[in-house]
This record gives C-alpha cells, structure tokens and sequence, in this order.
C-alpha cells in the first residue's frame, strides 16, 4: 500500500481528497502546513506527496526546495487557476506534475498512480530484460533505470522520476530528435493530459541538475518548434 502525503491548508481539501485517496486503496497522511509536512518526513518519508503551493509557516515551495535536498520521491504540485509563474516554478524546482485548483479528483487519483507506476518501473529490480531498462552508456553519461541511478563523469546526479524518464528517452537514441509530444507519452499515461510548458520546464530542471556536477553540459540539445535531442559527447 503505497503511502501519500497530503499538505494543504484547506480542511476540506485535506477531508474530501483523503477520503477518496483511502477509497481507492492508498494509505493517507495530512497536514495543513509545510512546517509540519518537514517534520514528519524528516522522521519518515511518504511514497509521494500532493503539495499545496500557499500555505502558512513554510509555502509549498520551500517545502518541495527542502525535500528536494534529501530525496526524488514524486511531487505534484496543486496550485490555483492563476499560479502560472508558480506552475513553472514549481517544476523548475523538482516537482514531477501539477493539478489545477478546482480540480477532478479522478484526474489526481490518475496523476498519482501514474507517477507511482512509473516509480515502480524504474526502481525495481525484478523487471525482465527490456529495451526501456538496459544500462545505458553514452559518453560520459551512465544511467541504470533498475536502479534509478545516474552517473555524468563519474559523479551521481539525482533525478525525479520524470526527468529520468526524459533523459532515458532522448539518451536511448542519441542523434534522434524527440518531440515534445513524444516526450509526453513517455512521461505521463495516456489519459493524463499536459502542456508544452510542462515538458520544457522538466527539460530545465534536468539540464540545470546536469550542470551542477559539470559546467559545460550540454548534451541536450533544443530545437525550437520541433523539440529536443541528445547528443553524444
């Protein structure tokens, strides 16, 4: 049973989405500040957690910037209608999806059980031998999608699920232009729909993690109006 966290300052929030979250087989913790959230995931981590972006004491981007130091376990982010700048924000800083407030509850359940999906794809290690999780090795790049690990010459490189699956996707053909609705369906199901912005801001996030353990990185090419592509070095 996979455990969610729930943060959000909105009691009935908090209420309504941890009944239907308990209804669909998951087990459920809430709390109504970012504050509290750190202090329970410092004793113990959720399987993933639903942020609300303002709340009192610590907002949900500081708390996503804090976990973000210890831990790639998926983020979604639940922002208002008018939180464009937050949106990007957000995924700029780690988080693996967001929800638009008022939103279906289905498509949540959906979003997380994806994410989760995609988790446990590139985590465990009892998969069998496909072309998705074969060790890749491109230059100095090394990535082992059964382990979800991630070496840039020699040195570790942390990744949430979806730029994993991002950089799996481009790195696998090096050479081959990738766009950005092809990169959607490797990300996110079917059924679960997003925008360019989304993967362009994943794509940030990925390079600028890249960059943090060499300067001159820049295998991951833009090509404007068409999408992105890998290449070697």
């Amino acid at each position: 049973m996979s455990r969610i966290a729930l943060v959000d300052d909105d009691r009935n929030i908090l209420t309504s989405v941890s009944m239907t979250l308990e209804a669909e087989g998951f087990e459920v913790e809430t709390y109504n500040d970012g504050q509290s959230a750190l202090d329970a995931f410092n004793r113990r981590l959720p399987d993933m957690a639903v942020l609300d972006i303002k709340m009192p004491r610590m907002d949900g981007m500081d708390l996503l910037q804090r976990l973000r130091l210890k831990t790639s376990m998926p983020v979604i982010f639940l922002t208002s209608k008018d939180d464009e700048i937050d949106e990007v924000l957000g995924l700029r800083m780690g988080a693996d999806d967001y929800v638009k407030k008022p939103f279906s509850q289905r498509l949540l359940v959906e979003r997380i059980r994806a994410l989760l999906r995609r988790q446990d794809a590139i985590t465990t290690g009892e998969a069998p031998a496909t072309e998705e999780n074969k060790i890749i090795e491109r230059g100095q790049l090394r990535m082992d999608p059964l382990r979800h690990s991630v070496t840039w010459k020699g040195r570790d490189v942390s990744l949430t699920v979806t730029e994993f699956l991002l950089l799996q996707a481009l790195a696998q053909r090096p050479g081959f232009v990738k766009s950005r609705d092809q990169l959607m369906d490797v990300a996110y199901d079917d059924q679960v729909y997003v925008d360019d912005r989304t993967i362009d801001s994943h794509i940030k996030r990925l390079r600028k993690k890249m960059r943090s353990v060499d300067d001159d990185f820049s295998a991951i090419e833009t090509l404007y109006g068409i999408g992105y592509r890998y290449n070697e070095e």
